[in-house]
């Protein structure tokens, strides 16, 4: 005998939705009356398009198009300039390409997002692809092999072409550009490890290794894995700052120990020192920096901070924490967003570090307890908790809480973001680009400015209007292959050809390449809307606007071939 079926049925999941509809609109009623306003932006329209004829949106297009080149032609002069002053390694009588002209080469790879050198090579010697880039870079004269670009990378002082971003935000900074987001006058920096890619065989002698598996399965595996500054601010704007890669034998060699994040920061922490050493700082970390030598090193370095303290970690400090709390309690209520906050801190709590004890340093603890409503499937109002806390190198009360904790240190997510989105977003941060260690540095150098010089007008505070009542920075973000898409086809009444550009070419929309994917992105990690694929081709659409579709992927006999494995017999460090 079968038994009876326990699946609601159509009537009942009917209901049941609808049942849920009002418990939402009852709750976020009840929100809004008890002055809690949401946190995140309002959702995307769900109107039709506003343009009424196809020329009003290639018209809008092509602003977007023109936005775009006025950007990358207002910050580029000052990093060519930069990268002009890098010593070039090559013969002078054999050089066909200028250093500059190589480098703005590998500066656009990352702009337009090419996923391989193959690609590169591939897709940026399309005649007309390459007829609009110089009309809109007169610099590039004649457009190099990929190949020989990773032969300057190979050969040249890769640190050079890290201190030329470095300069580029310095320009920034003190242009006051970020002013509007300080924490305390102080500027966030948010430090995190990453790994870039994996190996199974050993193809240099830089990379870590670690050991796989069980019992008959143990292999070895070689990894790269870098430590990454950034500046993180609270309106979701996240600009890389400086690398450092760990390498093997910059670990404890006397041990047999490799290389870790604890080394890697004290080396990152002192070139920001010298590079910056009368710039306020508030670094931002995770529960892996909890320990006295990096809270001593900040306190030398006259750096705040904002650390995450688990709850498995310093236990004295969480003894007496404990213990001074409950003789005089302190307390905060506010709401953030939907959310109810509850603040307790304790202020001055010695902790005594070293072997001995010897080092002391007066630390202050703060905890958020925080709640908030959701309603399930069932349409059933369900509570629910988080914890959080950290360690603050400045004494804590009830008018620095809200901007150090939620303003500054639950930010910090921005550079995890930021990875997520250089990961899984076409910026292919886990691609290598090359097996020499030098080159592959080298294109990962040339990879931090691509993203951010992509933004039209950033990195710029929006105005006061564009800026929620949370803080929040509405997006103003073009579609990163919107020039890509430009220079791939001609415009109906291109001029010959111009000895310079004196305004931003006007050029229409190219299609669609098979294999380039994703929506556009923001650097912050918030990703704008996917356009949907129609067999007409469309241009993408000013900031602001709703998106136009895209063009049709071009025939099969264009797709990239398939990449051959790897072959173990290579001498990998020639390439």
């Amino acid at each position: 005998m079968s038994k009876p079926c326990r699946r609601p049925s159509r009537a009942e999941i009917k209901e049941q939705r609808s049942h849920k509809r009002q418990q939402e609109q009852a709750l976020r009623a009840q929100q809004r009356r008890d002055g809690r306003l949401p946190r995140t932006p309002p959702p995307l329209p769900n109107a039709t398009s506003t343009y009424a004829s196809i020329g009003e949106e290639q018209q809008a297009r092509e602003a977007a198009v023109s936005g775009q080149i006025r950007v990358l032609r207002r910050e580029l002069p000052a990093l060519l300039k930069r990268l002009g002053q890098i010593p070039n390694p090559r013969h002078p009588n054999k050089c066909r390409h200028r250093l500059t002209v190589l480098l703005l080469y590998g500066l656009l790879m990352f702009v337009v997002q090419f996923a391989a050198r193959r690609e590169v090579n591939r897709e940026m010697t399309r005649p007309q692809f390459e007829a609009n880039l110089k009309l809109l870079f007169p610099e590039l004269e004649t457009l190099p092999h990929a190949d020989t670009l990773f032969r300057l990378l190979r050969d040249i002082d890769v640190a050079h072409l890290e201190q030329a971003h470095v300069d580029l935000v310095r320009r920034l900074i003190r242009a006051k550009t970020f002013r509007r987001y300080l924490i305390n006058h102080a500027y966030p920096i948010a430090m995190d490890g990453s790994q870039k890619f994996t190996r199974d065989i050993l193809w240099d002698e830089n990379p870590l290794q670690r050991t796989l598996g069980q019992a008959e399965q143990q292999h070895t595996q070689y990894f790269v894995y870098v430590l990454e500054a950034s500046l993180s601010f609270q309106n979701g704007l996240v600009i890389p700052l400086l690398s450092e890669f760990l390498e093997y034998a910059k670990g404890d060699t006397d041990a047999n120990k490799q290389a870790c994040e604890q080394r890697a920061f004290a080396r990152l922490s002192e070139r920001i020192k010298a590079l910056f050493p009368r710039l306020p700082i508030l670094l931002l970390l995770d529960g892996l920096y909890a320990n006295g030598p990096v809270m001593q090193r900040c306190h030398q370095y006259h750096w705040d901070f904002m650390i995450v303290l688990k709850d498995q970690d310093l236990s004295t400090v969480w003894e007496e924490y404990h213990a001074l709390h409950a003789v005089q309690p302190n307390y905060f209520h506010r709401h953030w967003g939907r959310r109810r906050q509850r603040f307790s801190w304790v202020n001055a709590i010695a902790y005594a570090f070293d072997q001995r004890g010897r080092r002391h340093l007066r630390l202050h603890v703060v905890v958020c307890e925080e709640s908030w409503e959701v309603v399930d499937a069932q349409g059933n109002t369900l509570t629910k908790t988080a914890h959080h806390a950290w360690l603050s190198s400045q004494p804590l009360n009830r008018d620095n809480l809200h901007e150090r904790c939620n303003l500054a240190a639950r930010y910090r997510w921005g550079i995890e973001a930021n990875f997520l989105v250089e990961k899984h977003q076409g910026y292919h941060y886990e691609h290598a680009f090359a097996l020499n260690w030098n080159a592959m540095k080298g294109y990962h150098y040339l990879h931090a400015p691509g993203p951010p010089v992509q933004r039209p007008g950033p990195p710029r505070p929006p105005p006061a209007r564009a800026v929620s009542r949370t803080g929040r920075a509405r997006r103003h973000c073009l579609h990163p292959l919107l020039l890509c898409r430009a220079l791939a086809r001609p415009r109906a009444d291109a001029p010959p050809a111009r000895p310079a550009l004196a305004t931003p070419a006007r050029v229409n929309s190219p299609p669609r390449r098979t294999g380039q994917g994703g929506p556009p992105i923001e650097r912050g990690g918030t990703a704008c809307p996917a356009t949907p694929r129609t067999a007409e081709p469309s241009p993408t659409v000013h900031p602001g606007a709703p998106q136009a579709p895209l063009s049709p992927p071009p025939p099969p006999s264009q797709a990239a071939p398939a990449r051959p494995p790897p072959d173990p017999t290579t001498n990998w460090a020639a390439r």
